[in-house]
């Protein structure tokens, strides 16, 4: 079956008014009907395919009384729908935009390479309390509800996806939070990669320059879409979803995939490191 190309940010779009559908007690016959639209068109809508107007969208949001703040949601929404990527500017770490998490759930392949630091995922919270305790904070965040947040990342490890973690030896051997925390860290590492559907690669330092160091980034997979790279900023996440940026972030992990050791070398390093 072909992968539909249906975009993030029309997704998200689309399970916006699906849940003002809901809301105001709505069927898709129903509403169409009120609207004057063939069925098929409201239908394109939701499933985030496009093939309607502006003013369309407020034809819509008018007849089932939304409120003008999600209004202006939903617009700036439909708006980004015509762009090649997606910009968002959360008020909280960029790896919680629920954005991404929807994204997470979504995807059955989840590939990740990480240049400084222990994958997100993959992390142990005492690594993730003493990473948090190094950056530039924000006196209004409770940080410790963000740990929590970032731990619930880990409900994603699951049989019926499959995950591959690229990093580089500096991002294992960068020493955060001290000895104990590392030592948990790395036996986390030698957990986690059991899971058959768990794949740990390591690119050795040795080799020098390699095809990651432009930096990190994630790649999801979908049965249905299209893939999506994420990139992580400091205060920002950036879906890239257009066909020119998703070739060349192909080629840098197929580039990866002959620089990084296999999964055994990459745990005996570990196991190096550890004793």
């Amino acid at each position: 079956m072909p992968r539909r190309k249906s975009s993030v940010v029309g997704r998200e779009f689309g399970d916006a008014v699906r849940n003002i559908i809901e809301r105001n007690g709505l069927t898709h016959r129903k509403l169409a009907e009120g609207l004057g639209w063939d069925e098929a068109k409201l239908s394109d809508m939701v499933r985030g395919k496009g093939g309607v107007t502006e003013a369309d969208l407020m034809q819509l949001l008018g007849f089932c009384h939304v409120e003008p703040l999600e209004i202006r949601y939903l617009v700036g929404l439909f708006r980004e729908t015509r762009e090649c990527g997606y910009l968002k500017l959360p008020d909280g770490p960029p790896d919680q935009v629920p954005t991404l998490l929807t994204q997470e759930r979504l995807a059955n392949e989840i590939t990740v390479w990480s240049m400084n630091l222990i994958p997100g995922h993959l992390q142990t919270a005492d690594y993730m309390r003493a990473v948090i305790e190094a950056e530039a904070r924000k006196d209004a965040v409770d940080y410790e509800k963000v740990i929590a947040a970032k731990l619930e990342r880990r409900n994603l490890f699951h049989w019926s996806r499959t995950f591959v973690f690229y990093m580089h030896e500096q991002a294992l051997r960068l020493p955060v939070g001290g000895p104990d925390v590392m030592e948990d860290q790395y036996l986390h590492l030698l957990m986690m990669a059991q899971r058959d559907y768990i794949t740990v690669r390591i690119v050795p330092t040795a080799i020098g320059a390699h095809a990651g160091v432009s930096g990190s980034f994630l790649r999801l997979g979908y049965e249905k879409f299209e893939p999506v790279v994420f990139l992580e900023g400091k205060n920002s996440g950036l879906f890239l979803e257009d066909a020119k940026s998703l070739a060349i972030y192909a080629s840098v992990l197929k580039v990866l995939d002959a620089q990084a050791m296999d999964p055994e070398q990459s745990m005996a390093l570990i196991n190096s490191i550890l004793i």
